[in-house]
């Protein structure tokens, strides 16, 4: 099956069989009404947007059920474990990794490593894979007290704990390998799932010496996350549009009538939303609104109230994730309500929306692999800066959670360097939130500063950046 293509998407060209099969089941909810995978055909007068990777989805599309949700996962599971994963063991120089953890306490990296539908380790469960050398495929092997499928080998028939901690040791002890990854690190949390007692009885059956090979996997956890794998990359388009589509339903008249709804109302619809359609929120949703007369200042973090009545000529704002098929999106989006004879968002908006696009092409213009993100975001800093954008960057990775690890690229707490975060250099096929605001003075509201708050998921392909389902570069309108 052939990884995902840019242009192939954008041009609607050909799809892969997951993608199909993705489109091709039943709706959960209302019927799809277009923009979703399969984009409709397109005016002329869009045909600008298309050119920046803009792209309009109106709602959510297709959905898998809990059961038509297995397939996929653990076929690009399977993928993961079988091409991606030895190549990152020789990258990082490991010769065996161990992912130890306990029932109520998982290891943030177990559950991106066993197929569908486990979803909590049993008891204590213990995953070996071994890398023997010699372009010998990685051993991946459980010593659990329950079967983990066809992608792990099973190499204890169970007892009681001894015995298990015994056979695992035995299987270290046979392989011999020299260095031994563990999960344990002080600064990447996903990288600190061994616990305390767990390692001091992994020290203990493993005996002075072998002990003296435990180094840690952080490097290969962290790659091991932030890599996104081509089957990944074919389905990651369609659920970033889920998102956005359901953003596209509440701001709408669909949900939103002036004067009466409020901007927690549209927040709880789009919690419930997700809910409806089966996809988990990580977080939750966030709308606010700002409009003349709103307390925002130029240095101001953020700008807007949540515990208002929508009201025309209001601007709306929304951050929303979700997770589907073990990946996660992370998306903010901006609103317009109409004032009565408004049949368009005033010019003034439209140049800050196209401004808010401007610093999005800066900041990804500066990515290039091995550059650290504390490089990236220093470069587009000073680049918006002599655009004259006044701009706050605060881009992060996404992939099996919505923060994930990789380089961090500005906090929206601190514009300069990050350490040992954002010192994490950039690699191919990993994901980003192009996350940042820009802020512009609105004439018509007496030079008051206005926000424009911005967020899409991206692929970075090792060359270029893409983003998954396009991003907004015209206003969501509400009459």
């Amino acid at each position: 099956m052939s990884s995902w293509n840019a242009s192939e998407s954008r041009e609607g060209a050909r799809f892969s069989k997951l993608a199909f099969f993705l489109m091709a089941v039943p709706l959960i909810g209302p019927v799809w009404m277009g923009g979703g995978l399969y984009a409709s055909p397109k005016p002329d007068s869009e045909a600008a947007e298309e050119v920046q990777q803009g792209r309009w989805i109106d709602a959510p599309g297709a959905v898998l059920s809990e059961r038509q949700r297995i397939e996929p996962v653990n076929r690009a599971l399977e993928e993961r474990l079988t091409e991606l994963l030895p190549r990152l063991m020789g990258e990082v120089g490991l010769d065996m990794w161990l992912v130890i953890n306990r029932e109520y306490a998982e290891d943030p990296v177990y559950l991106t490593l066993v197929p569908e539908p486990v979803f909590a380790a049993r008891r204590t469960t213990m995953l070996v894979f071994h890398d023997p050398g010699d372009d010998e495929e990685v051993e991946r092997l459980t010593v659990s007290r329950y079967p983990l499928g066809g992608l792990y080998e099973a190499v204890w028939q169970g007892g009681d704990l001894d015995e298990q901690w015994e056979r695992l040791a035995e299987v270290i002890e046979e392989r011999d390998p020299q260095r031994i990854g563990i999960n344990v690190s002080r600064h990447w949390p996903v990288a600190d799932g061994l616990t305390a007692s767990l390692q001091d009885r992994l020290e203990e059956s493993l005996g002075p010496e072998l002990s003296k090979r435990l180094v840690s996997a952080e490097e290969l956890a962290v790659r091991w996350l932030e890599t996104r794998s081509p089957l990944e990359q074919e389905s990651y388009p369609h659920i970033v549009a889920l998102a956005r589509g359901v953003i596209a339903e509440a701001f709408s008249n669909r949900v939103i009538t002036p004067g009466a709804t409020t901007a927690d109302d549209v927040a709880w619809f789009i919690r419930q939303r997700f809910a409806d359609l089966n996809l988990e929120a990580w977080f939750m949703p966030d709308v606010d609104i700002q409009r003349r007369g709103t307390d925002c200042e130029k240095d101001s973090p953020f700008c807007g109230e949540t515990e208002v009545v929508i009201q025309p000529g209001d601007l709306l704002h929304t951050d929303v994730g979700v997770c589907y098929l073990r990946l996660c999106t992370d998306t903010q989006e901006m609103g317009y309500v109409l004032r009565h004879g408004e049949e368009k968002v005033p010019a003034e908006l439209q140049r800050a929306m196209q401004e808010g696009n401007r610093w999005q092409d800066l900041l990804t213009g500066q990515f290039q692999e091995g550059r650290t993100g504390n490089e990236i975001v220093a470069a587009a800093l000073a680049e918006a800066d002599h655009a004259g954008i006044v701009v706050s960057i605060y881009s992060h990775p996404i992939g099996f959670f919505g923060h994930a690890p990789g380089p961090t690229i500005g906090m929206w707490d601190n514009q300069g360097p990050t350490p040992v975060r954002g010192d994490w250099k950039l690699y191919a096929d990993t994901a980003y939130a192009i996350e940042g605001n820009n802020k512009v003075r609105l004439s018509e509201w007496d030079d008051q500063w206005v926000q424009i708050k911005l967020e899409q998921s991206a692929l970075f392909d090792g060359h270029k950046v893409y983003y998954l389902a396009g991003r907004q570069t015209r206003w969501h309108l509400i009459r």
